[in-house]
């Protein structure tokens, strides 16, 4: 077997059943361009077809019932459902007034479409890169756990896969052992980003530092460190256990555990930037100890506040860049920050689905480590057009 995607797409008799993809409201931007390398790679070995997309949609009633529509045959198809569970810029109307979809509706709608399939479909594969539910990963007090309650209800409705992108606690994979369950992690794409984007990075432990904002994200930002020969810190959050505010314990305090910051480049590393607030104050905290340029990356860059504070922290000198990726909803306002370079994950993605749909071992297709040490040998002797 080949490592080229293309070749391995030429092969058609090894393909599991001709692939269908599914691209959920919400999801819709990266379906087509996942779909563009899939049907350039087909083209490439000599296969006629104009897109793997299979028409689909979630249409609702005023009193907000819904219900799924498959338009075309997938009768035998491997099936990718793409699915966004956050993108709430997906509205539809209820009661006579425009309601934002929240992640339960996406997962509802998720689920209506593989009813919709009634069995006929050779295989279906979920792609959900933020997985659902996945910030609720471990139980502390009586409360639930949607994450794996959703993954088991995937599982009993024959779903075969599930492949999902930087999973806040990929552990969570534990409630359904007997299917495929697989956390992607899209570094080679970042640093990719980062060495693009970014002039004048001189990638030594003397100029460069790897900093985990705490310590869930510390085997993030490990392989960061690793991959790139640098030295490596943290921050832990030390809490007040005596309070609970909005179902957590306040973060009192950043502490920083690691080797000096002092006049060096950091990376910081973490699955998602909701309101921002712990990376801003672990950018402060670094600044305290005299670090250079603060680079930041969320896989999920939501920023449920709105941006103000990252952009006031970008003009006080706080914060240089952040890096995110397309595989959530971002606001057309942090699309047009300069401090702000997105990351595509789509071609990663197609590689994913060629893998899976010729039944071999994504090793085989993509070698993240080998990737990245042609990346860096390249990016040291300042290729930069070959990146």
């Amino acid at each position: 077997m080949t490592t080229k995607a293309s070749q391995i797409v030429l092969n058609t008799q090894d393909s599991v059943a001709p692939i269908g993809i599914i691209a959920m409201d919400g999801a819709k931007e990266l379906g087509i361009k996942i779909n563009n390398y899939l049907v350039q790679w087909a083209q490439d070995s000599g296969i006629n077809i104009d897109s793997y997309l299979i028409e689909t949609t979630c249409p609702r009633f005023s009193s907000g019932d819904a219900k799924a529509l498959i338009k075309e045959s997938i009768r035998g198809d491997d099936i990718y459902i793409i699915v966004d569970t956050g993108n709430y810029s997906c509205t539809y109307e209820l009661f006579g007034r425009q309601n934002a979809m929240s992640p339960d509706d996406h997962f509802q709608d998720l689920k209506r479409i593989i009813q919709a399939m009634s069995g006929k479909a050779h295989r279906i594969n979920v792609i959900m890169p933020l997985l659902y539910g996945g910030r609720q990963h471990r139980r502390n007090y009586r409360e639930s756990l949607d994450c794996a309650v959703a993954l088991q209800e995937l599982a009993a409705m024959s779903v075969e896969n599930i492949i999902c992108i930087d999973a806040h606690d990929a552990r969570v994979c534990n409630a359904i052992p007997l299917i495929g369950f697989d956390n992607v992690m899209p570094t080679y794409q970042v640093l990719k980003t980062l060495f693009r984007s970014i002039d004048d990075l001189n990638i030594t432990p003397d100029t460069f530092a790897v900093v985990s904002p705490d310590e869930g994200a510390m085997h993030r930002n490990m392989y960061y460190a690793s991959v790139l020969g640098v030295q490596l810190g943290m921050f832990y959050k030390r809490r007040d256990f005596s309070r609970v505010v909005n179902g957590r314990n306040p973060i009192v305090a950043h502490e920083y555990l690691g080797n000096s910051v002092e006049g060096k480049d950091i990376f910081i590393a973490d699955d998602i930037i909701s309101s921002g607030e712990s990376m801003l104050d672990v950018a402060q905290e670094l600044k305290k100890r005299n670090a250079k340029r603060i680079i930041c990356y969320a896989t999920y860059s939501i920023f449920t506040n709105g941006l103000e504070k990252f952009d006031e922290a970008v003009n006080n000198g706080i914060i240089d860049h952040v890096l995110g990726t397309n595989l959530t909803y971002r606001t057309p306002e942090l699309l047009s920050r300069k401090w702000f370079h997105e990351v595509d994950v789509s071609k990663y993605i197609a590689y994913f689905i060629t893998a899976l749909n010729h039944d071999v071992s994504i090793s085989k297709i993509i070698d993240p480590h080998s990737k990245i040490k042609d990346l860096l040998a390249r990016y040291n002797v300042k290729d930069g057009d070959n990146m």
